[in-house]
């Protein structure tokens, strides 16, 4: 089994809009053989606990405006440094930059296939200062 069609537009729309608001390290996994309840994980961090609500406020945006998508979930608003969004196809994590090296959630996935997201987007990943290092 693999992600869905419309998990994988989700997908799409997503990492386009987090790179419009100039997210790093953008990274999705197919993770419907490891996990029954959603196909995708999308990853991206943002340098600033702004910046990662900007991210946030485009994805849902843009997912509402293009493919009539509307979380059934949001955690970590308050404190801006982790977002999470659930579209039950798809969970999109904003993090922090910090908190992504900390948490490292690419080490849980690595297994699970990469979904190859559109030419331009930010795959990169920007340098981290001390954190976790």
């Amino acid at each position: 089994m693999t992600a869905s069609d419309r998990a994988a537009q989700l997908i799409r729309t997503a990492a386009e809009a987090a790179g419009d608001k100039l997210a790093d390290d953008i990274l999705a996994y197919d993770v419907s053989e490891q996990l029954v309840i959603t196909d995708a994980f999308l990853l991206c961090s943002a340098a600033n606990d702004r910046q990662v609500r900007a991210i946030v406020d485009e994805i849902e945006k843009r997912l509402r405006e293009e493919a009539g998508a509307k979380p059934v979930r949001r955690e970590g608003e308050r404190e801006g440094r982790w977002i999470l969004l659930d579209y039950v196809d798809v969970i999109v994590h904003v993090q922090h930059q910090e908190d992504r090296v900390y948490y490292a959630l690419e080490r849980l996935w690595k297994d699970c296939p990469l979904i190859e997201l559109p030419a331009g987007v930010n795959t990169h990943r920007a340098p981290v200062g001390s954190a976790g290092d």
